[in-house]
Formats: C-alpha cells, structure tokens, sequence
C-alpha cells in the first residue's frame, strides 16, 4: 500500500506513527508502542537558566516560516546518533503535511541562521512531535518552551513525544501505558484546539511555566 499523507493522518488519529529504520532505508513502518511518550502541557517546567534565555532574545523564533529546512536539519545525524530514522519518503510526506496545514515547525536563528527547531503535527487538540535538532546550545528547548506556550494558550490537551528522552525528562515528560494514551488521544482528538503562529500573551504563557 502507497503511504499518502491522508494515510498518516489516520494512523495518527488511531495512534500509530511512522518511521524508517535508517536514512537509506526505502521502507516505512508503523510503530504502537506499549509504553507512550508524553509531555503534559499542565505539568511542563521551564528551569530558570532556560527562562532568562528564551527572554533574552538570543535566538529569534519564529514558527512555520521554513518547514523543510527544520526537518532536513532534523534528518542530519547529530554527536550520538550517528543514523537517523527520517528517510526521503518521511521528508517528503510531512512536507505534504505542512502544506496541508498539519505540519507545523519551530526554528531558533542566530544572526540569521537556523540552529535550531522541531517539528510535528496537529490535529484537533493534539500535537504528535516528531523531531527536533540543535547545532547551537539550548536552541532546541528554546523552541520547545515556544511550542509549549502556542499549545497552551491554543487550546491543546496532548503533546505526544512518542519516546521518553533524558532532554524531556526535564520538562516533566514521561511515559504512560498504550491504553491510556489512546484514551488521552481520543479525548483530544475532539478538542477544539487552534494552532496559532503569534499568539497573544506568549511571553506571559511562557514566564507561567517556571518550574
């Protein structure tokens, strides 16, 4: 069977997600884990250090502006993760997305250039986040307070991050059974969530997340 975007729309909606075994890998396969992923938006906290800097304007964040540049960038193998799971078919699928509106991203540029950012996909009320990167320091979890905050002040119930990382575990995430995420998902589904790229009272949205 082809995969088409509407096709991973609906695997999103019933709770699988896609991946590659490896860049040069020309399969996809779907994965439903026991053990889900998560990051509760109401339990989210933001270290004081990581405040000052996403207030400071180091990096100027924007939101949706360059979606392939930030899964490109999301796609390159990083210090530790010498292979990635984002091939070709994963790129061009989720750049039909984008255009679709599901597909949203979030950068962090520093003097102009990309160094940071994540991306994922919306639907209803829930957000499934895909990936992220970082070439300079925080640039990633400045873009995640960023998606946070939109999220919150949008409506949102669920942020699925799939696996539980130790970058997370900082921010609060943690990882809950298959049915109760299903259950999570089905309830955001319906949620009547709205996807915003400027948002008002982001900076206060922001500064309420200290942990």
């Amino acid at each position: 069977m082809k995969v088409t975007p509407e096709l991973v729309l609906r695997a999103y909606q019933a709770g699988f997600f896609p991946m590659a075994e490896t860049r040069d890998s020309d399969r996809l396969f779907w994965l439903d884990p026991e053990q889900r992923g998560i990051l509760p938006l109401d339990g989210f906290h933001i270290p004081r250090r990581l405040l000052r800097t996403v207030l400071s304007g180091k990096y100027a964040v924007s939101v949706d502006t360059d979606f392939p540049a930030t899964i490109a960038a999301c796609a390159q193998p990083r210090p530790g993760h010498d292979e990635t799971w984002i091939n070709p078919d994963i790129e061009h699928l989720f750049n039909m997305l984008h255009r679709m509106g599901y597909g949203h991203s979030v950068e962090c540029r520093l003097d102009g250039v990309l160094v940071g950012g994540l991306y994922g996909v919306a639907i209803g009320g829930a957000f499934f986040g895909e990936s992220m990167f970082s070439i300079a320091r925080d640039a990633s979890k400045v873009a995640l307070v960023h998606l946070v905050a939109r999220l919150r002040l949008g409506g949102f119930v669920l942020l699925d991050t799939q696996f539980v990382t130790e970058h997370l575990t900082q921010f609060g995430a943690m990882e809950i059974p298959r049915d109760d995420y299903k259950a999570r998902l089905e309830e955001a589904l319906r949620a009547p969530a709205e996807w915003m790229v400027a948002p008002e009272g982001l900076e206060g949205a922001i500064r309420g997340m200290v942990g």
